[in-house]
C-alpha cells in the first residue's frame, strides 16, 4: 500500500517544514510515502469562500484517482487515539487497498466535490490547528501508527 497527504499550502520556510520533513523520512521506512503541496490561490480576495473551496476542491481533485481510497482530516470526522489510528492504519494495509490518501484543505475547508469523493473524516482533534501544525501534527501521528503497528520503543 502507498499513502499520500494532499494539503493546500506552502512548504518552503514555514516554521515546522523541518519536522515535517524528518518525520515524511522515517514513514518512508515502513510504507511508500508521498506529501503533496497544492500552492495557495491567487487572487483570492474577489473570491467568495463559497468559490475558493470550488477551485482548491478541483485542484484535489486531480490528485486523486479513481481507486484511492480518500480521508478527509475534518473536524467533524471520527477521532482516535494513536493506538486506534494504528489499528485504522493497519486495517487499511490488511484491506487490499493500493492507496490510501489524506487530505488535509484549505482555510475555508472542503468543497461539496471532495466531501463527495471522501470515503471516510477523521479529526486529529476537537481543538483547531493552523495547517502548517496540522501537517506536522499529522506526520508524527502517522509515523507513531507504524512504530506502534511493528512494536518498537517510541510509543510508550
Amino acid at each position: 500500500m502507498k499513502i499520500k497527504l494532499i494539503w493546500i499550502g506552502k512548504t518552503d520556510g514555514d516554521l515546522f517544514d523541518k519536522a515535517i520533513q524528518d518525520y515524511v523520512q522515517k514513514i518512508r521506512f515502513y510504507v511508500p510515502y508521498e506529501p503533496i503541496a497544492i500552492p495557495y490561490l491567487k487572487n483570492t480576495k474577489s473570491l467568495s469562500q463559497d468559490e475558493q473551496r470550488k477551485r482548491e476542491g478541483e485542484l484535489i481533485l486531480k490528485k486523486i484517482e479513481p481507486s484511492d481510497y480518500v480521508v478527509l482530516l475534518d473536524e467533524r470526522g471520527k477521532e482516535y487515539t494513536s493506538q486506534g489510528f494504528a489499528n485504522y492504519i493497519q486495517s487499511h494495509l490488511l484491506s487490499g487497498v493500493k492507496t490510501l490518501v489524506f487530505i488535509i484543505g484549505g482555510a475555508y475547508g472542503f468543497s461539496g466535490d471532495v466531501y463527495a469523493r471522501g470515503n471516510a473524516k477523521i479529526a486529529l482533534s476537537q481543538l483547531t490547528f493552523p495547517h502548517i501544525m496540522t501537517r506536522a501534527i499529522f506526520n508524527e501521528q502517522l509515523y507513531r501508527a507504524f512504530t506502534i503497528l511493528k512494536g518498537e520503543p517510541y510509543h510508550h
